[in-house]
């Protein structure tokens, strides 16, 4: 327990010399600091050892005791070194504490690795293989690409807001994001306007309308007329003039997005006729976009 302790102390103390080092200007800091610090933890387990010479036959002198406290410094650094790594890849060490707990255990297991008894090394030297493969495995899993199901839901997704309409002929769908607020996607075909397709919730839009829902312009004009089959047509002009297509359907807002004037909108009126839930296959694309973690 004296050992544990004293190695969740080092594990930190160690991390942070690390740290401070590695922003130090030269290799000579860096390697003072590494070099000090291993000094002074080897010391720390040599005053730990000299109080249980009676229990650790290799410590009752002082070569034994010297060398039992570099062993342990050695192989538990070596563990702690692992837990680090591991650290890193699953949380990139914003869980410390985690950190330094297991980094005090391969210190604890190093020095039981010394006690007498063949049962007690065979045991101590079992859970060091136990945590290694542990380890490993949980490297191994936190480098692996997350499924769509886990994507979505550590970025707070609502899945009510996945949906998207078929694909005009010639056109390709291409996912662009999802969040707890909204999803897009483009529709794209060679040599044609591109069509964006949004989805959010009725009254995300923070813009103020006029009674027929139309956005009350700023600066801009904007013209709104009835497309037919419960769609609105929204015209925009000044710099960016474009139109849009929307649909207010079961609390839900869907935009298409065409730029400019005068365009064919049969196809965004094809995206809206057929909406319908993306599929796992059209969803795919955002896997490539960051996780929340």
């Amino acid at each position: 327990m004296a050992v544990w302790l004293a190695g969740c102390a080092l594990t930190g103390v160690q991390l942070q010399a690390v740290l401070v080092a590695l922003f130090a200007d030269g290799a000579a800091p860096f390697t003072a600091a590494l070099v000090g610090v291993a000094l002074l933890s080897v010391v720390a387990l040599a005053g730990l050892g000299a109080a249980v010479r009676t229990v650790v036959p290799l410590m009752r002198r002082a070569r034994g005791l010297w060398a039992w406290a570099a062993s342990v410094y050695a192989l538990g650094t070596v563990g702690a070194f692992g837990a680090a790594v591991v650290n890193f890849k699953i949380n990139h060490l914003e869980k410390s504490l985690l950190l330094y707990l297991a980094g005090g255990t391969c210190y604890a297991l190093a020095a039981a690795l010394f006690l007498p008894g063949t049962r007690v090394r065979l045991g101590a030297l079992g859970a060091a293989t136990a945590l290694a493969v542990g380890g490993v495995y949980a490297t191994w899993a936190a480098t692996q690409p997350p499924t769509l199901d886990k994507w979505i839901t550590a970025n707070g997704v609502d899945y009510t807001l996945l949906r998207v309409g078929d694909p005009p002929p010639g056109y390709a769908l291409h996912v662009l994001g999802a969040s707890e607020d909204g999803f897009g996607a483009d529709y794209e075909r060679p040599h044609s306007t591109r069509l964006h397709l949004g989805v959010t919730r009725v009254g995300h839009d923070p813009r103020r309308v006029d009674a027929r829902g139309c956005p009350v312009p700023i600066g801009e004009p904007i013209r709104c007329a009835d497309d037919g089959g419960g769609r609105q047509l929204l015209t925009y002009e000044g710099d960016y003039e474009h139109q849009e297509l929307r649909l207010r359907r079961d609390g839900l807002v869907y935009t298409v997005t065409v730029e400019g004037f005068h365009t064919d909108l049969s196809a965004a009126r094809h995206i809206l006729s057929t909406l319908r839930p993306a599929t796992d296959a059209e969803l795919a694309g955002l896997l490539e976009l960051p996780m929340r973690r």
